[in-house]
């Protein structure tokens, strides 16, 4: 789609992507060799499950500030007005905008491949387990920039979008959180609506179960499909 290829080569030709690429390397970097390299003798297993966990935090405050531009930026310059009068569907637009931002986010994760390798290189680690692991990255990655996409289309500038799409992630991991105080009923609502937690510690241990995918992709498209109305409704007023 041009309007993802148009966005992606902003994000390639623009200092903000390589600062936010730069800081997310440095701090898995840093935990990396906190957990991996220092302290005390560990499982290679647990090595990479360890990293799994941080770089999963990592890559959802990296959402948020990957996709805070995406639809806010325009409106901010006043070029959304062009966009959304040219012959191309609200829905092309979004979802252009989030494959921008969710491949900018599968590039800058690619690169932090170089610490589990050598993890693979000097102990003995499933490659499964590796491949599961970054699945459910992707996943997650896919529903934060997402939520990010929602965040920009309801903000009025990129700062905005940053706090609204924030408030959103930080609700769904509150949601885990809620699990560990909570008795049922309640707490099993809170475990499915997590975006952490219940849905990414099965990737982070290596294995795949159909639901988990499942409610990633979910994620994605109900927020897409939310942010396509916001776009719709802004357009009619």
């Amino acid at each position: 789609m041009l309007i993802a290829r148009r966005e992606l080569g902003t994000y390639l030709r623009s200092m903000t992507g390589y600062v936010i690429a730069a800081i997310l390397l440095l701090v898995d970097g840093l935990l990396f060799n906190v957990f991996a390299i220092g302290g005390e003798d560990k499982l290679s297993a647990v090595v990479l499950a360890q990293f799994f966990f941080y770089t999963s935090g990592l890559t959802m405050i990296a959402s948020v500030f990957i996709s805070m531009r995406l639809v806010a930026e325009e409106r901010q310059t006043g070029t959304l007005v062009l966009l959304t009068s040219s012959p191309v569907m609200d829905g092309q637009i979004i979802l252009g905008k989030f494959l921008s931002g969710f491949l900018f986010l599968a590039m800058v994760l690619a690169l932090t491949l170089v610490m589990p390798i050598l993890i693979l290189v000097n102990g003995k680690v499933s490659v499964g387990h590796l491949a599961a692991g970054y699945l459910g990255l992707l996943l997650l990655g896919a529903a934060a920039t997402a939520i990010g996409t929602l965040g920009s289309a309801l903000a009025r500038t990129q700062v905005l979008a940053a706090i609204f799409s924030g408030c959103m992630v930080t609700a769904m991991v509150l949601c885990w959180m809620l699990v560990q105080v909570t008795e049922r009923p309640f707490k099993d609502v809170f475990a499915n609506l997590a975006i952490h937690g219940k849905h990414f510690i099965p990737f982070q241990q290596g294995t795949i179960h159909l639901r988990d995918v499942v409610y990633y992709l979910m994620v994605t498209l109900v927020t897409l499909f939310a942010a396509v109305r916001v776009m719709e409704a802004r357009r009619w007023r």
